[in-house]
């Protein structure tokens, strides 16, 4: 494969040829979850949406590094303690392994590294200590410390707003411990009284900042070393360009000395829920985990997907059975070809093409109905001709080829056509040894020309949901 990988960069708003900072060693950090609640889907989407990217970058680098951080001390998380009055520990951890299994379910791969805020306090007292230094942070008698967003003459070059704007625009803080409205916090107080976590630092006990967290674990992991403090690429959504991304890049370089934080950013777009902004009162706000109660997790990660990364995306339960109805289209040609092995084969050209041209999915996926096509159409014609098991498995490796850099087609085509959902099963919906009994006696009665016998077990389990399909080599069942 010789196509160039190029992405959207942020901080450009121009595509840009790939290129690491190092030969052949790529860095990436993504931005990861505040563990105080489930994961609902606007939180998958970067999840699933930068776990293509390393899938790809895997293909193209051996070396590549994903970060992606785990916020575990912050507002939100002290106020669903004092709401549940459950311990802080407790919340976090339990949280954070509810967001591990929603995540795997939705084919994302784990990242090389995850750290925790809580696990490297000190980089960030470090890194905050000699921003004071530099006279670039300023502590005030109370216990805050705050960085001095006048001493970075390009500040809002990401979010392409000027400081004068930003503060016009009413997205800052304003705070009496300030000297300039812009400024944010990089340390603040935690009276022990007070309930909340706290370390002992210079200013005082206290807890970062939630901009500090990033800044210093990206440095840690990505930047070893006596090289330069900069990295490959930062990713994350397009709410975080400002003020979270904004404040990295000024704490991190003024900190460094460097003129760049990362070389490449890229946030992917918004995400509604059936037309409108998710919320509660609407009904439309969708956990992770109560989507996978109702649907497989691949069809929730096709149907992130189907739109490109940097578009905005309205997520809909219709967009979900649809996506689940073209993954068993895909699935289905797979398990026509289960008693043919899958040959070792490179992803489609025009699909690594797609891929490479800044993540274009919804293109890759035309690549998935398209293999899919070819296979079923050899299959229908017999596989005939010298050689055709041979092109048969060439094809079926191809489309996995193209499912494994997407996430898709990871699972053996019979336990997809199985699935059920988890209330359906507790509800006493038909296992799959029950339904296998009933083919087998439909078979029977079809041998015994008992014809209306095998209808009604026809009916009866399509009255279930079971789909029964005849072919050649005998009958296959999926879940409708």
């Amino acid at each position: 494969m010789t196509a160039q990988l190029r992405i959207h960069n942020t901080l450009s708003r121009e595509k840009e040829v790939f290129e690491p900072l190092r030969p052949g060693k790529v860095g990436l950090y993504v931005c990861g979850p505040t563990v105080y609640d489930f994961a609902h889907i606007g939180n998958a989407r970067p999840v699933v949406v930068f776990d293509v990217l390393v899938r790809l970058l895997r293909r193209l680098y051996a070396d590549v590094t994903y970060v992606r951080n785990i916020t575990d001390v912050d507002d939100k998380i002290n106020a669903r303690a004092q709401e549940t009055g459950r311990p802080i520990d407790e919340i976090t951890a339990e949280t954070a392994a509810q967001f591990h299994a929603d995540m795997a379910a939705l084919n994302a791969l784990s990242p090389d590294v995850e750290p925790r805020a809580t696990q490297h306090i000190p980089q960030m007292i470090a890194m905050i200590e000699r921003l004071v230094e530099k006279d670039h942070a300023y502590p005030d008698q109370d216990g805050h410390v705050l960085f001095r967003t006048s001493s970075m003459p390009d500040y809002g070059r990401l979010s392409r707003h000027s400081r004068d704007e930003l503060i016009a625009g009413a997205r800052v803080e304003v705070a009496s411990y300030k000297e300039d409205p812009a400024d944010f916090v990089l340390w603040k107080p935690s009276p022990e009284e007070d309930g909340l976590p706290g370390w002992p630092s210079p200013w005082g006990r206290g807890r970062p900042g939630w901009h500090i967290e990033c800044s210093a674990m990206s440095a840690e992991h990505l930047c070893r070393g006596d090289g330069p403090k900069t990295f490959d690429i930062h990713g994350g959504g397009q709410d975080l360009i400002f003020p979270h991304h904004e404040n990295e890049i000024a704490q991190s370089r003024c900190a460094h000395g460097t003129e760049i934080m990362a070389k490449y950013w890229m946030h992917n777009g918004y995400l509604m829920a059936e037309g409108e902004k998710m919320s509660k009162s609407l009904g439309n706000f969708y956990t992770v985990h109560e989507l996978l109660q109702e649907f497989p997790g691949e069809a929730i990660r096709l149907a992130l997907l189907k739109t490109h990364y940097r578009q905005p995306l309205d997520f809909t339960k219709d967009g979900i059975r649809e996506a689940k109805r073209e993954l068993d289209g895909f699935y289905g040609a797979l398990r026509r070809t289960a008693d043919l092995p899958s040959a070792e084969t490179e992803i489609s050209p025009n699909a690594f093409e797609a891929l490479c041209d800044d993540l274009n999915t919804p293109l890759a996926i035309k690549a998935l109905h398209d293999r899919t096509h070819i296979l079923n159409t050899m299959l229908d014609r017999g596989k005939s001709g010298p050689g055709g098991d041979t092109e048969v498995a060439e094809t079926k490796g191809g489309l996995l080829a193209i499912g494994e850099v997407l996430g898709l087609l990871q699972q053996d085509p019979e336990a997809w056509f199985k699935w059920q959902p988890p209330a359906a099963g507790a509800a006493g919906g038909l296992d799959d040894d029950t339904i296998d009994a009933l083919i087998a006696e439909r078979l029977a009665a079809r041998k015994a020309k008992d014809f209306a016998r095998a209808d009604a077990i026809r009916d009866d389990l399509a009255a279930q949901g079971i789909v029964l399909q005849d072919g050649a080599g005998g009958t296959t069942w999926r879940r409708g």
